[in-house]
């Protein structure tokens, strides 16, 4: 795939981009690898200013990068500004608490005196250069939900980013350059795919973290695991979205609706499955439909559009063909289900519901990346668990009742990284992140992410 910046909206080409060399690779290593030695040692207050500058310059720039964004792949404008604000939030949120979430743990002081301790603490240290394989679907919060973590723990970031976000990639290495961080700190690295497995094995990178497809997650997985170098993946989703009978069955439907399109329906944590309960079945499929049906379609340069193009000519390919497949094999179309007229040059696909999805149709195991709904009708409880876990993924999940006891069923038993009620799966630097299955492993935001990257040290002193 070309490094290059592609407007989704007509497929126009707008800039390319040379690859680096192999000397500009090394020199990129090298530099990060001296950065850290020096960036190790600085203050969390240190840290913390130059996050907090690189924050407060996202905040002014966030038009400018949001249509940036929006040119690149085609999310509407108004989600990419949102985009921008929330990681200059996630900036200061690391920025303000990086230091307590990274304090020396003191363990029992019974337990070190049977160890024959006089004291004993963990501290977490810096690895070093860490890897950041990302994608194009959030190009700035995916970045930044690694970055601002690792950068206050002490490490260094080297990113490789998807090749037709360009323009975002090498403006978040300028917005790090301009908050004052060293040079090297955090650097961009314009290459393609296969350049990534021999940078993973450089002895100088210490880790790697990789959101994306679950056959990119194996490759670095593969690599890291030969090279024993620790990894964290967040892959594909395939979340369910389970309605009961004691919810409030419009608003699920009409919160449904945005849980689906959101990104352009291009998210891993977006609502994929929507399994509804016989008994609301039918008021549900009314209201979801008609909501998916009345939203516009169109530029997402314009500031009313709520559902752009998907992001590649390819990306729309795939979604054809597993709704095609779908329908071929007997689904019911309550929407969509085509091209929508009017965009001759663009990767525009119309907001869709299938129903009647039955397990021999591909649609029911893969990934839909687009704005694309399964509707399922369960019986009961039982079922819609069943139907829920019956998927290879466990990125998040979403489940709409008042009942408490089946609150407490859904946390045990849906097979997911998080259960949200009575809303839609967000992400928020304080929560931690992350999925089961072939969803990946590890923990991004929170506490949980910033340790990520750290080396876990005990520190034992002698009586």
């Amino acid at each position: 795939m070309a490094i290059a910046t592609v407007n989704p909206a007509n497929g126009e080409t707008l800039k390319t981009y040379d690859a680096l060399g192999a000397e500009e690779i090394e020199r990129r290593l090298a530099a990060a690898e001296a950065t850290f030695r020096s960036y190790r040692t600085t203050s969390f207050a240190e840290r913390a200013r130059l996050m907090h500058r690189a924050a407060e310059l996202l905040e002014q720039d966030q038009d400018e990068i949001g249509r940036v964004m929006t040119v690149e792949m085609g999310k509407p404008v108004k989600q990419a500004r949102a985009e921008a604000a929330k990681c200059a939030k996630a900036m200061h949120w690391y920025a303000d608490r990086a230091e307590g979430l990274l304090a020396d743990e003191h363990p029992d002081a019974a337990d070190a005196k049977d160890s024959g301790a006089s004291r004993v603490l963990v501290r977490y240290r810096p690895l070093g250069p860490v890897l950041a394989v990302m994608p194009w679907n959030f190009p700035l919060w995916q970045v930044v939900r690694f970055a601002a973590p690792a950068l206050m723990a002490g490490n260094v970031g080297l990113l490789k980013h998807a090749s037709n976000v360009p323009q975002t990639a090498l403006y978040l290495e300028d917005l790090f350059r301009r908050a004052g961080f060293p040079e090297g700190c955090f650097q961009t690295l314009l290459i393609g795919s296969g350049a990534v497995e021999d940078i993973l094995r450089d002895p100088r990178v210490k880790a790697a973290t990789l959101t994306g497809s679950e056959p990119a997650g194996r490759a670095v997985a593969s690599v890291a695991g030969d090279e024993v170098k620790k990894t964290v993946l967040e892959l594909g989703g395939s979340d369910p979205y389970v309605v009961m009978p004691s919810a409030d069955v419009e608003r699920a439907a009409r919160t449904a609706v945005t849980a689906r399109v959101q990104n352009n329906g291009q998210s891993c944590i977006a609502a994929k499955r929507f399994i509804v309960h016989t008994d609301v079945f039918d008021t549900f499929a009314e209201h979801f439909a008609e909501g998916m049906r009345a939203l516009k379609v169109g530029d997402p340069l314009e500031e009313d559009t709520e559902v752009g193009p998907l992001s590649t000519e390819q990306g729309r390919t795939d979604l054809e063909e597993l709704v095609d497949d779908a329908v071929e094999n007997g689904a019911t179309v309550l929407c969509g289900g085509e091209r929508p007229d009017g965009f001759p040059d663009g990767w525009y696909y119309a907001p869709t519901v299938l129903t009647d999805i039955t397990p021999e149709m591909r649609i029911h195991q893969e990934e839909t990346f687009g704005p694309v709904a399964t509707l399922y009708r369960a019986a009961d409880l039982d079922e819609a668990v069943a139907i829920a876990n019956d998927t290879p993924f466990g990125l998040s999940s979403n489940v709409w009742t008042r009942d408490e006891a089946e609150v407490e069923r859904f946390v045990r038993d849906i097979e997911a990284g998080g259960v949200f009620f009575n809303g839609m799966t967000a992400s928020h630097p304080a929560f931690p992140f992350g999925g089961e299955k072939r969803s990946g492993y590890g923990r991004e935001l929170s506490e949980h992410g910033i340790r990520e990257f750290c080396n876990i040290t005990t520190v034992w002193h002698g009586a």
